[in-house]
């Protein structure tokens, strides 16, 4: 079988790839009027190397468990990408390069996970490409401590500039030096240019200096056009047990006359004369979109030794499952997203008669289920003795075989690296902080869903009743705000019983993330009714009473359920007909037309005012105080809500 490490291109055949993959570059931002040409232009020699002499992966199956994985953290060089995938046969031809930026192609503006074979994550919102490469490091140290006879795979990625700016840079290169996540090879473009001009006007950082301090094996490839330096920068790094930072110099626009090194690369087509003019100094006279024989046919060996690479892989798979059948059947049913026959008995196992929290009903919950899920992984933004994820030692640099995550006060580098660990496949994964901290983690969540990864957010202390902390800890408009948020599950629990049912519903979900929202204070255990298991979007968690004729409807989530318990009681005795229902899942909610519609939540009216005829809420910032006193002063008492439902009624139709 050839080597990857010993088949080596010849130094005609490299200058001919680059510029390859410069031109595809330039003629797809240019059929397409729209696109960033610079950045692959300047970048195509060091993606070059790395692709033809390090990069272990198969074209034929870009989702073969022990490749190597490749993050474009820079996603609007996403030109660069589709050209890297076309030449090494993946399943993206020419047409769709000729397509790039059109409705419904293959090669959109920016990579987007499932649109295109060989992408292995949705990137172009700087910094967390960088963010996702960490979170598939971190996947594979710890799919390496489980099965470490059929792991051996490392993670690249290409960021820009504008990667290293954005804070979430810090949090994730932080963590990863912490943790020492060998393995994972980052490659910085710098090219000294941003989409407003020079790097130098809004930023001095050392970032060589920056990433030595977090721990980091660090080096400089002053020539960016060097292929030789930059395989050898390589080559040291896969063989230090730090992760690595390479600085490779580079020029925006490389080879562009007029355009090259300036602003004017980052965002627009070159135009069809600077274009050609770019064409003739590299000596290209072939037609555009026009890949040379010689580099086709050294793309298609290349290829060759990944598959080759794969079947030895397979064949050490097949050896592993004859000696640890359990093990490798562990293997396939994780990474096939498969739940555990003993799941939902071990869940259902949890619920208690005496009052408790939904974070310490959670508790319970993600204890029973990593009991029998060895694969559900995850931790907390440095609060797990308050969110309830408390689960046992945590990884560290010398054990990765733990399944707890300590993932200090990082929480948008926290769920943005849970979003590469679900990408790397293998792993459930889970991560909590306090729900009003959900901002700080929003556009991580906005990408699981927008990627349809199962992450699992665990978000507590859900509302105003937090108390002493004040307004700043006490979430108001933050449980609608992932309302909106298109593909996210959101479920507030109002018990034991639902939160059993929130979680059966979150781990059975593949193809997008749930948020389950959970307080802070005691709830008691009411009773609820079979047909919250049916998914019947009307009775859904309905209550006991929901048997009495229906004049009035007041619908509820969480905390709020008891107190809606406590006013329909009051109204009973005053001779309503009154049923009461938890809305687990609002998405699910349906408001009979048939009945006076009442919901009562701790948090922003402005998704419920469309859905019932009174929306009882709060549309302000709390107060510092105790929780059952911040509570009563915004009126969630039986008395306040009474009052508000009898004003409501005396003017109802």
């Amino acid at each position: 079988m050839t080597d990857i490490a010993t088949f080596v291109p010849s130094v005609a055949t490299d200058q001919l790839a680059v510029d390859t993959l410069r031109f595809l570059a330039a003629d797809m931002v240019e059929a397409a009027q729209s696109g960033h040409p610079g950045m692959p232009m300047g970048a195509a020699p060091m993606a070059w190397t790395l692709w033809s002499r390090h990069l272990r992966h198969d074209p034929a199956d870009p989702e073969w468990a022990d490749r190597d994985r490749f993050v474009l953290s820079a996603g609007h060089g996403s030109a660069l990408l589709y050209g890297l995938l076309h030449l090494f046969g993946y399943d993206l031809p020419v047409s769709e390069l000729k397509r790039f930026r059109q409705l419904g192609s293959r090669t959109p503006g920016h990579p987007e996970y499932g649109d295109t074979a060989g992408v292995e994550c949705t990137t172009g919102p700087l910094g967390q490409g960088l963010a996702m490469a960490v979170g598939m490091a971190l996947a594979e140290r710890m799919t390496a401590a489980r099965y470490p006879e059929i792991t051996g795979h490392r993670t690249y990625a290409i960021v820009g500039d504008g990667c290293l700016m954005e804070g979430v840079s810090h949090e994730v290169a932080s963590f990863a030096g912490h943790l020492g996540l060998g393995g994972l090879i980052v490659l910085w473009d710098d090219n000294e240019i941003t989409i407003d001009g020079a790097v130098g006007r809004s930023c001095s950082d050392d970032q060589v200096a920056r990433f030595a301090a977090y721990g980091w094996h660090t080096e400089v490839v002053a020539d960016g056009t060097d292929i030789a330096a930059i395989d050898a920068a390589l080559m040291r790094a896969k063989g230090d047990p730090r992760p690595s930072f390479l600085a490779v110099r580079t020029v925006i626009g490389h080879g562009a006359p007029g355009v090259a090194g300036t602003s004017k690369a980052h965002g627009a087509p070159l135009g069809a004369e600077q274009l050609a003019r770019a064409k003739e100094l590299a000596g290209w006279t072939l037609p555009s979109f026009a890949v040379p024989e010689q580099v086709a046919a050294t793309c298609a060996v290349l290829a060759t030794i990944g598959g080759e690479e794969h079947a030895t892989w397979l064949e050490e798979f097949a050896a592993f499952d004859a000696v640890a059948p359990e093990r490798a059947a562990e293997f396939r049913r994780a990474r096939a997203r498969l739940l555990p026959a003993e799941l939902l008995p071990a869940l259902e196992a949890v619920a208690a008669e005496a009052p408790r929290a939904t974070r310490q009903s959670s508790q319970a919950c993600l204890t029973a289920a990593m009991a029998v899920m060895p694969e559900l992984v995850g931790g907390s933004a440095d609060l797990a003795g308050s969110t309830g994820t408390v689960c046992g030692e945590v990884v560290n640099r010398d054990d990765f075989a733990s399944s707890a995550i300590a993932f200090g006060i990082r929480e948008f580098g926290m769920a943005a690296i849970l979003n590469g660990m679900s990408l790397h496949g293998g792993f459930r994964v889970f991560g909590s902080t306090f729900l009003v901290f959900a901002d700080y983690l929003r556009p991580a969540l906005r990408l699981s869903a927008l990627m349809k990864q199962p992450v699992i957010y665990v978000l507590t202390h859900d509302s105003i009743a937090v108390g002493e902390d004040g307004p700043t800890h006490q979430p108001v408009e933050h449980v609608e705000s992932l309302r909106v948020i298109p593909g996210v599950q959101v479920l507030r629990p109002a018990n034991d019983a639902e939160t059993v049912l929130a979680w059966e519903l979150a781990l059975s979900r593949v193809d997008g993330p749930t948020a389950l929202i959970l307080s802070r204070q005691s709830l008691p255990q009411f009773e609820v009714g079979i047909e919250s298991r049916t998914g019947d979007s009307a009775a859904d968690a309905e209550l006991a009473s929901a048997n009495v004729a229906r004049g009035i409807d007041i619908v509820a989530t969480g905390s709020e359920v008891a107190l809606a318990a406590g006013v329909a009681e009051r109204l009973r005795a005053e001779g309503y007909d009154v049923r009461v229902v938890s809305a687990l899942d609002r998405s699910r909610f349906i408001a009979d037309p048939s009945a006076h519609t009442i919901s009562i939540e701790a948090g922003s009216t402005a998704g419920w005012a469309g859905l019932v005829d009174l929306a009882i809420g709060i549309d302000e910032f709390g107060h510092s105080g105790p929780g059952d006193e911040v509570m009563a002063h915004h009126g969630f008492t039986v008395a306040a809500v009474l009052d508000r439902i009898r004003e409501y009624l005396d003017g109802a139709p």
